[in-house]
């Protein structure tokens, strides 16, 4: 069993930043690619970033230029920098873990974050 631990959601203006961390305990952690994706009330989950264990990044048209993802091995943990938020960026922000990668995208692993809230309203 793989114990992932996320944190850093919460409420901000439009404009305003916040950082998200997901802290994976399992080893190999470096040989993982990763993802963050988003789902708001009434709209499916969406992929909004992803990683690989080479820390080859892709972003959703949505938020490329705002968002960051990144990875430190040696702590175990994923992160998203989010910044210049606006109201449509409201969602619950899961992390997920050991998924596979290729020309179609990221493709989900069986290991999810619990859910972390981000609100962005004035």
């Amino acid at each position: 069993q793989v114990e992932v631990v996320e944190s850093g959601g919460g409420t901000v203006q439009p404009g305003g930043s916040l950082k998200l961390s997901c802290v994976v305990f399992r080893s190999s952690f470096n040989l993982l690619s990763m993802a963050w994706y988003r789902q708001a009330p009434g709209k499916q989950r969406e992929t909004v970033a992803s990683i690989t264990w080479r820390s080859s990044t892709r972003y959703d048209d949505s938020v490329k230029g705002r968002f960051t993802i990144t990875r430190d091995n040696d702590i175990h943990t994923l992160y998203l920098q989010m910044n210049d938020l606006k109201p449509e960026d409201t969602a619950v922000y899961s992390c997920n873990i050991g998924g596979s990668v290729d020309d179609g995208g990221y493709h989900p692993g069986q290991y999810w974050g619990q859910g972390t809230q981000v609100t962005v309203s004035p």
